[in-house]
């Protein structure tokens, strides 16, 4: 069965006194820019500068869109499962897919460009397997010292 609506949970982390972020929505196009702006809205309250924000917004769409384009390639659409949380490191966002992985495709429609780019963008950066089979991407973007100034600015 395929979903059809978005779900999403505001939880409050008792160690850090900070609001965190679980979402499980379809992957789908159409869910990018709520996940984005729910993602946002938590980076906003670290203090982050506009140019940093645009920074996490793009590295988060890119992988929801990767998700989208490539985990469920040929098969039928299943749930994106993003968290994201304020912690000691900075702003620590994983975007999990239950899809084929991460494998190469001859019929790819984007440049291979994704990865470095979500790399240029975060202060840490992991691709994992799920359990299931699926693509973990774990990203953390500094909210304090030099780092938390705008990558794209540096690099774009």
């Amino acid at each position: 069965m395929t979903p059809t609506s978005s779900h999403l949970t505001a939880v409050t982390s008792s160690s850090h006194h900070q609001s965190a972020v679980e979402l499980i929505v379809p992957a789908t196009s159409a869910e990018v820019a709520g996940v984005r702006r729910a993602v946002g809205a938590l980076a906003a309250r670290s203090g982050l500068d506009a140019d940093r924000l645009s920074d996490i917004a793009l590295a988060v769409g890119e992988a929801c869109a990767n998700a989208v384009v490539h985990a469920y390639a040929d098969r039928e659409t299943g749930l994106l499962r993003v968290k994201a949380d304020l912690t000691e490191q900075g702003l620590e966002v994983t975007i999990a897919d239950e899809g084929r992985g991460m494998a190469p495709r001859a019929d790819s429609p984007g440049l291979g460009l994704g990865l470095p780019l979500m790399a240029s963008l975060t202060t840490a950066i992991d691709f994992r397997s799920t359990a299931t089979g699926g693509t973990e991407i774990w990203m953390v973007f500094a909210t304090s010292g030099p780092a938390a100034g705008s990558s794209w600015a540096r690099t774009g």
